[in-house]
């Protein structure tokens, strides 16, 4: 890929001639703040081949939650970051200068259990299921499937929130703790690995597409406004070499599963390729789906107004 070899060539132009000692300046690497799970795992040949380069002028920084990514980009370390559209929307309505660049992962929610009973909406009425936390995307997006499948999520069904994080979710849900959960990839592959009764109950993608005509745009890919003045053809460069790895990992499955564990984001290259298929993987500039985009976070607003910071953002919002 020609990615470094071009941003290299571009921060040494953007690092100036010298200073007044005559010496060179040192380039400050831009970082790109990626979550553990289907947005490392589509750019993974990208972050592969920047391994190794000198003065690359990028290094992808992985973490487990959005909440990390987050906190990045309140401190500004984070010059790209990937996190849910939602919270996307809630950091830039308060204030951050970011903009939303593209959509990178569609749709990698399930319901998973081990009750093969369960084959329509009705059939969960009156059980327990699990969710990660009250008020992010997966509580949200599935108390409006349940809407809108005629069950009333405070009375018709025990949501329980137990268990605070996706990684504490999916341990539960392995180990037998919580017999009904929705999760998402990978570790929905990893869940059934470790425990074979847990099986796939409903496609929450499919069930969204189903009521709204169109898949979840569940990751966003921010940019910080400052590089896109200061650095536009870097964005270009980096959105570009996203988007080949991202075909690259659907093509080769395979491949990419080795490259995955071999950066740390699954242990096992049969999980990884597992994986791939349900992950949604597939690179969307954001300026070309803006209506989808706003349609999505309107629902939210109209679920929950602070699940998208109070309202729902404005032009300014897109890349």
């Amino acid at each position: 890929m020609r990615l470094p070899a071009i941003v290299c060539v571009c921060f040494l132009l953007l690092a100036g001639c010298g200073n007044a000692s005559g010496k060179k300046d040192h380039a400050i690497p831009l970082t790109i703040a990626a979550l553990k799970g289907p947005s490392s795992m589509g750019m993974i040949r990208f972050i592969d081949s920047l391994e190794g380069v000198a003065d690359a002028g990028l290094k992808v920084t992985i973490v487990n939650e959005p909440l990390q990514v987050r906190k990045m980009m309140l401190d500004g370390t984070a010059d790209f970051a990937l996190l849910p559209l939602t919270t996307a929307a809630i950091v830039y309505n308060k204030g951050l200068d970011y903009k939303l660049a593209a959509i990178p992962v569609w749709g990698t929610l399930y319901l998973f259990g081990q009750d093969s009973a369960i084959t329509k909406w009705e059939d969960l009425s009156h059980k327990k299921v699990h969710m990660m936390a009250r008020g992010m995307t997966p509580d949200v997006l599935f108390r409006y499937l349940l809407q809108k499948n005629g069950i009333d999520p405070e009375h018709d069904i025990t949501l329980d929130y137990r268990f605070p994080t996706h990684i504490d979710l999916a341990n539960a849900m392995a180990s037998g703790q919580a017999s009904l959960g929705v999760i998402s990839e990978p570790l929905a592959s990893q869940v059934m690995h470790r425990n074979d009764k847990v099986k796939m109950l409903f496609d929450l993608n499919q069930e969204w597409i189903s009521i709204q005509g169109a898949p979840i745009p569940q990751t966003a890919l921010m940019v910080k406004a400052s590089v896109i003045r200061n650095n536009p053809a870097v964005v270009e460069e980096v959105l570009d070499a996203y988007e080949r790895s991202v075909e690259w990992v659907n093509s080769h499955p395979d491949s990419a599963a080795v490259l995955i564990v071999k950066h740390l984001i699954l242990d096992d290259p049969r999980i990884a390729y597992q994986a791939i298929p349900r992950s949604g993987i597939k690179l969307v500039r954001a300026a070309a789906i803006r209506s989808q985009i706003t349609e999505y976070l309107r629902i939210f607003y109209e679920m929950d107004p602070q699940t998208t910071g109070g309202k729902i953002p404005d032009e300014g919002f897109y890349y």
